[in-house]
């Protein structure tokens, strides 16, 4: 039997990353974050500002599906071409495409309204998870993962995880500010995009280390 304490890290993050979604998912479906989504946003959007209303349009849009596919060949090309890692290449796809159709199902499955407080920008589909916060953890988390595993110096590893946090936390604070999602809807992106990031790290560097294995036998 494997008890828990013999998993890998990745698949202990998984559990308490579902674990908190679940918790989250719960919430939402018997409405018991409407105080807490409302008191967010009326924070939040109390900010208002032109210059802060660019700055959040800007972050939205990268964490749009068209640039975040750009940023996807571009960091595929250099995992290919460049560092010849196809088999991180793999997992990569993986993450990023297993998390649009992760976001797909379950907006139809929870089927829940865009808020109507304040809508600054104009947005189509359902509400939760944020489909933005979903993409950017993913997109953001596999790449610090994977360029992590190849930085060596400290400095390095510290402003890449700083840049990492502040672009999924800044894309996800502009979709709260531009009034098309809640924060819950956020937060409950965040938590499905990362176990659904550390079941895909744990297969993977389970998969990786059967290879070594066989290759030392």
């Amino acid at each position: 039997m494997l008890y828990y304490r013999d998993w890998s890290t990745a698949f202990r993050c998984f559990l308490w990353f579902l674990a908190g979604f679940s918790l989250v998912a719960a919430l939402v479906v018997f409405q018991k974050v409407t105080s807490f989504d409302r008191t967010i946003i009326e924070g939040v959007q109390s900010m208002e500002t032109p210059a802060l209303t660019a700055f959040a349009k800007a972050l939205s849009l990268v964490g749009s599906s068209r640039l975040a596919i750009g940023i996807s060949l571009l960091a595929m090309c250099l995992l290919y071409f460049l560092l010849k890692h196809r088999l991180e290449l793999l997992l990569f796809l993986w993450v990023g495409i297993g998390s649009q159709v992760l976001n797909t199902v379950m907006k139809l499955l929870f089927h829940r309204e865009r808020p109507n407080i304040n809508r600054i920008i104009e947005e189509v589909g359902y509400s939760f998870p944020s489909g933005h916060s979903m993409a950017a953890f993913s997109l953001y988390g596999a790449l610090a993962y994977l360029l992590w595993r190849h930085m060596r110096v400290r400095n390095e590893r510290i402003v890449l995880i700083v840049l990492v946090v502040f672009m999924t936390a800044g894309i996800g604070w502009s979709r709260i500010y531009l009034g098309v999602h809640y924060p819950s809807d956020v937060i409950g992106g965040y938590l499905a995009s990362g176990a659904w990031l550390m079941l895909s790290i744990g297969c993977f560097e389970a998969f990786r280390n059967s290879r070594i294995e066989r290759v030392k036998k």
